[in-house]
């Protein structure tokens, strides 16, 4: 079977990280991501996602992402069942992190917490451009005939 998500969005809070009675760490956040058109009223639209985050990747979410910041996320999906508090059947459905990754740059709108050194400036020269050769089509005598009736040399 596959169960593979790859998604890309904002975070709508902080991260909040927990951890189990084992002692095992585990971030839950929601993220945004908009959607390719806008509704009838030329208004954006946008899907809210729960994600789990567990171990490492659970304290680095927690420890480089905030509120705004651009995450790209690859997981899979899970659902679970549990009963709420009058006792109705519910169905939860969130990404289960694998891999989290900076997808922007720290902005001034409080987006993200990453900001990549700056390319150092290099100047490239190209060379000269060089003669190509010409191929003329040649003659029938360019050629040897090879006799295949002796064994091959390998």
């Amino acid at each position: 079977m596959l169960n593979v998500i790859a998604i890309m969005g904002r975070l709508v809070a902080d991260p909040q990280l927990r951890q189990t009675q084992q002692g095992t760490s585990v971030a839950s956040f929601r993220i945004a991501c908009d959607r390719n058109r806008a509704d009838q009223n030329g208004q954006r639209q946008a899907d809210f996602f729960d994600v789990t985050a567990w171990r490492g990747t659970a304290e680095f979410v927690c420890k480089y992402f905030q509120k705004g910041s651009l995450i790209a996320i690859e997981g899979q999906l899970q659902s679970r069942r549990y009963q709420d508090k009058n006792g109705n059947n519910r169905t939860a459905i969130e990404i289960v992190a694998n891999n989290v990754n900076f997808a922007g740059p720290k902005n001034s709108s409080g987006g993200g917490s990453y900001a990549p050194a700056p390319a150092p400036q290099q100047q490239y020269s190209h060379p000269a451009p060089q003669e190509v050769p010409s191929y003329s089509a040649g003659s029938n005598d360019d050629f040897a005939v090879i006799d295949d009736n002796d064994d091959l040399p390998f």
